[in-house]
């Protein structure tokens, strides 16, 4: 029955596919037609196919929904505030149009590995269109490698959660794990981000009209450079001065409480909203009703990929519950491959199957952990724990469909039809994943 369950997902997925490009269905209601239909092939209970629906909707969205929809507000700002511009017009003097790419990658390394990946992407979205404005070249040939960057970072190192739950699995030294993940992400964000675009073809696309500005930007009234690239950077400062004070609090203390309120996402995106109204509105003379009007603005343009998102997360818990994960990791656990592509294959796999990057991570540890540790010791016998927490991360950023929140963010706000972000996010991701995997495996031999 589980076997049988591989292919009602496939063909869920098939289902939505046809519905959203063929007969031009909104694709919340496409996937949500496609949740209804696994749950029914699988033979779930009509009232559990609607508690699982409520569980994918409401929990991605418990999740996500405050920071997409603050750091869209963050975004918007920006934009019409000028702060966007200024950091754009910035970089380009101090760097020139001819490394543009090498400026936005680097910003993107430092967002994925400060904040939670939406939150990372929200920001960078608007530098993106800002920076490609300035440089008078399409706005995709910026986000694919800002994007790779972004994505490298939050996958391979801590203090992200799928890399520090993977360095808890396999008790992996953290050190080994930053100075390989390093060797890895490099050739990784270049294969990516810069070689990948040059195969793409034409990349011009218009500008989505989310992120343009309705007013001309006053140049005599911009942000400086320094508060227009530390407002978006203060959810990550937050976040990282909690992870440091993590090593010292006390659990249970009132100041490890607070910390960790103010250090959590949502607050973190809330007080650098906050920061936004009164530094990108207020200290430059507008009146709270401009800061409002991009306010509703940016909720009224991000509303229907919020819903999008929450409908992805419906099909991605009917898949999780069909038991799909389990089936595929003892499928491929029974062969004698290496456990590094076995560890990469069976996340790339479960990734596939559930649009969760942590959940097949962490699947897959739990599968290749009890292969490779000895039950006595707790120590890999002939495996290298860093490396093996760099492919199965690398197998986590992989290639991603119509079931990832992520998917359908990359495409709300490039505003991009389902062929061109599997065309660019897709195989971004894919190559991406492939080019860690095979830096893990030379390292391997090396090392």
């Amino acid at each position: 029955m589980e076997l049988l369950n591989i292919l009602w997902v496939i063909l869920g997925i098939g289902l939505m596919l046809v519905l959203n490009i063929r007969f031009k269905i909104n694709s919340m209601v496409a996937l949500l037609a496609a949740a209804i239909f696994v749950g029914l092939m699988a033979r779930m209970d009509l009232l559990s196919i609607l508690k699982t629906i409520k569980s994918g909707f409401g929990g991605t969205l418990g999740e996500l929904a405050i920071i997409v929809v603050f750091g869209a507000v963050i975004g918007k700002l920006m934009v019409d505030s000028g702060a966007a511009h200024q950091i754009a017009q910035t970089l380009l003097k101090k760097l020139g149009i001819k490394y543009v790419k090498i400026a936005i990658i680097i910003m993107g390394l430092i967002f994925g590995l400060a904040m939670f990946y939406e939150a990372a992407f929200i920001i960078l979205a608007p530098l993106v269109i800002a920076l490609a404005k300035e440089a008078k070249i399409p706005f995709l040939k910026l986000a694919i490698p800002g994007v790779a960057a972004a994505t490298t970072a939050h996958s391979l190192f801590p203090p992200q959660p799928g890399p520090v739950a993977l360095v808890n699995s396999y008790n992996a030294d953290m050190g080994m794990v930053y100075i390989y993940g390093l060797i890895v992400a490099i050739p990784s964000v270049i294969f990516a981000g810069l070689i990948l675009p040059k195969f793409l073809g034409n990349l011009e696309r218009p500008t989505p009209q989310f992120l343009q500005s309705e007013n001309p930007v006053d140049e005599n009234n911009l942000p400086s450079f320094f508060t227009s690239i530390t407002v978006p950077l203060i959810p990550a400062y937050i976040m990282i001065a909690t992870t440091i004070a993590n090593i010292w609090l006390e659990k249970g203390t009132i100041t490890y409480s607070v910390l960790n309120f103010i250090g959590s996402s949502q607050i973190a995106m809330f007080i650098a909203m906050i920061a936004a109204f009164i530094l990108f509105g207020k200290k430059l003379n507008h009146s709270m009703e401009w800061v409002m009007h991009s306010f509703d603005n940016a909720v009224k343009g991000i509303a229907m990929v919020v819903l999008i998102i929450g409908a992805g997360g419906a099909l991605k818990q009917i898949i999780i519950d069909t038991g799909i994960g389990d089936v595929i990791g003892q499928l491929m656990s029974t062969g004698g491959v290496s456990p590094y592509i076995m560890a990469w294959l069976i996340t790339v796999l479960i990734r596939l199957a559930t649009g969760q990057g942590v959940v097949s991570a962490m699947t897959a540890a739990g599968i290749i952990g009890a292969a490779v540790i000895d039950p006595t010791t707790g120590v890999m016998n002939g495996v290298n724990p860093a490396l093996l927490v760099l492919a199965t991360a690398a197998g986590s950023n992989t290639l991603t469909h119509i079931n990832d929140a992520s998917f359908w963010l990359f495409k709300g706000y490039f505003d991009l039809s389902i062929k061109d972000t599997l065309k660019t996010w897709g195989l971004l991701e894919l190559v991406n994943s492939i080019v860690g995997l095979t830096v893990v495996l030379i390292i391997s031999i090396i090392a």
